[in-house]
This record gives C-alpha cells, structure tokens and sequence, in this order.
C-alpha cells in the first residue's frame, strides 16, 4: 500500500512539474499590440506634423510685424524729439 502511495504521489508531482513547464512555454498574451490604437496614433502624429509648419511661420510673421512696428515708433519717437 505504502509502495502504491509512493507511486502515485511521484507520478503526481512529475505531472505537475512537466505542465508548468509546459504551461511557461506558450504566453497567454500576444507580443503584438492592438493595430487599430497604433494606426490611431500615428494619424494624429502625421496631423501635428503637418500643422507645425504653418504654426511657426505665422509665428515668424507676428514677429516680424512687432519688430517692424517697434522700428516705426522708434522713428516717431526721433521726429517728435527734433521738433
């Protein structure tokens, strides 16, 4: 009896052990992220990309405009001081 117990309980652990290893070999999740959320993303990046250049040069432009007016009231600044 001892000997039928002994038999079985090794034959129990073998099994345990070989199905973890087994149950180690095969991930559970996929290694790829979804595609849908990526394309979703990269939709948006292109978007931002492609308004960034407009952004700055209307910024170059305000700038260029507040220089040109400093310059103007520099000028008026002189002529009402010669007067």
């Amino acid at each position: 009896m001892k000997k039928m117990l002994k038999l079985v309980v090794v034959a129990l652990i073998t099994l345990a052990f070989s199905a973890v290893s087994f149950a180690q070999a095969k991930p559970a999740t996929p290694a790829t992220p979804a595609s849908p959320a990526m394309e979703k993303m990269e939709k948006k990046e292109e978007a931002k990309e492609k308004k960034a250049p407009a952004k700055k040069a209307s910024k170059a432009k305000a700038k260029a405009k507040k220089a040109d007016e400093k310059k103007e009231e520099k000028k008026a600044e002189k002529k009402a001081e010669t007067k």
